[in-house]
C-alpha cells in the first residue's frame, strides 16, 4: 500500500508515533523517524530494520529553529523523496485555566500548533513542486498527504487542559486550510482526533513516574492516579466499545486516513475514540 513512499513522522521514538511507524513500515514505505530522544528514535527504527523494513532516525525538537526543515531534507536525502508527514510529536503540561503560567500555555502551543505549521511550511516545496511536475508531465499523481494529530479534548474541551485543548482544535483550521490550498495539486490535509488512548500521557502519575524537560523545568506525564481512577470507574457508560484504545489501534487510524485507500478524503477529522462522544 506504501510501497516506494517515504513518510516522516514526529514523536516516534515510542507510543502512538512508534507504532504508527511500524504500521506504516510494514505496509512498505520508509519510515523516517523523529523524537527529541536519540535512543528513542534509534530503538524504533531498529525495531523496523529487524523486521525487514527501512527506516532511518533523526534525533531533535520539532520546535527548534531550522529542525523541521533539516528533517525534510534528511528525508529526501536518505530516501529519495517524501510522500507523507505525520505531526504526532507533543505532551500535556495541564493545569486549570486561572493558574497557568505563560510558559505552560505558550510551550504547549509551540509543541502541538506552531510546529506543525513549520513542518509543514517545511514540506511544502518537496510535497508541492514533486506534485506540479507530476500533474504538468501527465503521470498518474502519487500518494501524498498530511496528518495532524489532534484529539477530542481540541474537539470539545477538557478540564485542566486550556492549553493543549486551544492548540488542539487550532491544527483542526490548519488541517482544513492547508487542505483547501493543496487540494489543487492533489495533496491531502487530514487530522486525527483521540479519545482516551492508553499511552504515557494518560496512565497515573503514580505508576509511571515519568518527566520530560521542558527549558529546564521538569514537566511530569500522565495524570493523577486519582483522576485516573474516576475515568476507570464509567468507561462503559462513557465509550460504546467499553475500553481505552491501544496505542496499535490508534496508530491505525494514522495509517488508514493517508492511505491511498483515502484518495478522496481532505480536510476531514478522524474521531479514533471507540464511540466516545457520540
Amino acid at each position: 500500500m506504501f510501497n516506494n513512499q517515504v513518510v516522516v513522522i514526529t514523536g516516534a521514538g515510542r507510543g502512538i508515533g512508534a507504532a504508527a511507524a511500524r504500521l506504516f513500515a510494514d505496509y512498505g514505505a520508509a519510515v523516517v523517524v523523529n523524537d527529541l530522544e536519540n535512543a528513542m528514535a534509534e530503538e524504533t527504527a531498529r525495531a523496523i530494520r529487524a523486521r525487514g523494513g527501512q527506516a532511518v532516525a533523526l534525533a531533535g525538537d520539532v520546535t527548534e529553529p531550522g529542525f523541521p526543515e533539516r528533517l525534510m531534507q534528511t528525508a529526501v536525502d536518505r530516501c529519495g523523496r517524501l510522500n507523507v508527514l505525520v505531526n504526532n510529536a507533543g505532551y500535556t503540561w495541564d493545569g486549570m485555566a486561572h493558574k497557568i503560567a505563560d510558559p505552560q500555555w505558550q510551550a504547549i502551543l509551540d509543541v502541538h500548533l506552531s510546529a506543525p505549521f513549520r513542518m509543514i511550511r517545511a514540506a511544502a516545496p518537496h510535497l508541492r513542486e514533486a506534485a506540479a511536475a507530476e500533474m504538468e508531465s501527465g503521470a498518474g499523481m502519487s500518494n501524498r498527504c498530511v496528518v495532524n494529530v489532534s484529539s477530542t479534548s481540541g474537539l470539545h474541551g477538557n478540564i485542566g487542559q486550556a492549553n493543549y485543548a486551544a492548540a488542539k482544535m487550532g491544527i483542526v483550521g490548519l488541517t482544513k486550510t492547508i487542505a483547501r490550498e493543496w487540494g489543487p495539486l492533489a495533496i491531502r490535509c487530514n487530522a486525527v482526533a483521540f479519545g482516551f488512548v492508553d499511552t504515557r500521557l494518560t496512565r497515573a502519575q503514580e505508576v509511571q513516574e515519568e518527566s520530560i524537560e521542558i527549558d529546564g523545568r521538569e514537566v511530569v506525564l500522565g495524570i493523577p492516579q486519582k483522576v485516573r481512577s474516576m475515568l476507570d470507574k464509567d468507561i462503559q457508560l462513557r465509550i460504546p466499545l467499553g475500553r481505552p484504545a491501544s496505542e496499535d489501534e490508534a496508530a491505525a487510524g494514522i495509517v488508514l486516513i493517508a492511505s491511498p485507500l483515502a484518495s478522496y478524503i481532505t480536510g476531514h477529522v478522524l474521531e479514533v475514540t471507540g464511540g466516545m462522544g457520540i
